[in-house]
């Protein structure tokens, strides 16, 4: 089920993706080519088939289509791994914030995909993921016992992470980071829920910034000024934290007492 369920909100994550860069109506409109305009049949539209049976090429007008099937391949993968290396049981407390995590993946791959090609994180899909948050973390908080500790350790990872991006955006004056990344910081921080969590995401978003940059540095594909997106990695941070922080918190922990 969550295969099929990824599939599919994978291939409306590519569809969401171009229709709000391309300022169109996302929810009325019918899903076309992005070059000859055709509307696509139902036979067009099968997650990641559609696109294999027909060599990556819109059926009407033979050219390439622009979309990958990459992402419609992603949200199932994540959707799969999530649910095999969930932190908590999957009951009561647990159940509740993983069908919320699931629709944060489906915004956090959005997300991602605009970073990557234009470089920008839209309040549209930003702005919901604030107020889902907030919804998941309260929600926890009223039904669930502890959840209000979980609350106030979800509150100190926002004011961490959103509130040092804030700084760095004053003080470079936007030149360092944009401001969609300071208002994603507290749908992360909200869910790294800790502080010892929220610095963990800042050091895994940094490190696979790293990985990903220095080989173009050296290739001299990109220089030290180059502009990098820095939305996917931080969302890769906290998929990882979300996911196996404490394990990796535990470990290090362990880690430097043996030392």
């Amino acid at each position: 089920m969550l295969i099929v369920f990824g599939l599919i909100f994978g291939s409306f994550v590519n569809a969401l993706v171009w229709r709000l860069h391309e300022h169109r109506d996302w929810v009325k409109e019918r899903s076309e080519c992005p070059n000859c305009h055709h509307t696509l049949a139902a036979k067009d539209l099968v997650p990641v088939f559609s696109w294999l049976s027909l060599g990556g090429k819109c059926r009407y007008c033979h050219r390439p289509i622009p979309d990958s099937p990459l992402v419609e391949l992603s949200l199932p993968i994540l959707f799969v791994v999530s649910y095999f290396y969930w932190p908590e049981p999957l009951s009561g407390a647990g159940l509740y914030s993983f069908i919320f995590w699931l629709i944060f993946l489906v915004g956090f791959v959005a997300l991602a995909v605009y970073d990557l090609k234009w470089f920008l994180l839209p309040n549209v899909i930003v702005f919901p993921l604030i107020a889902l948050a907030v919804v998941d973390v309260a929600g926890r908080a009223l039904l669930f016992r502890g959840g209000w500790q979980d609350l106030l350790g979800s509150a100190v990872g926002a004011a961490i992470i959103s509130g040092l991006f804030f700084l760095i955006y004053q003080f470079s004056r936007g030149r360092w980071i944009g401001f969609g990344d300071v208002k994603l910081a507290i749908v992360l921080g909200l869910l790294a829920g800790g502080s010892l969590p929220a610095l963990l995401v800042l050091f895994i978003a940094s490190l696979v910034g790293t990985v990903f940059s220095l080989p173009m540095v050296v290739a001299g594909r990109a220089s030290r000024k180059s502009h990098l997106p820095f939305g996917p990695m931080l969302i890769i941070g906290v998929i990882v934290v979300v996911l196996f922080g404490q394990a990796i918190i535990d470990w290090y922990t362990s880690f430097v007492i043996a030392v």
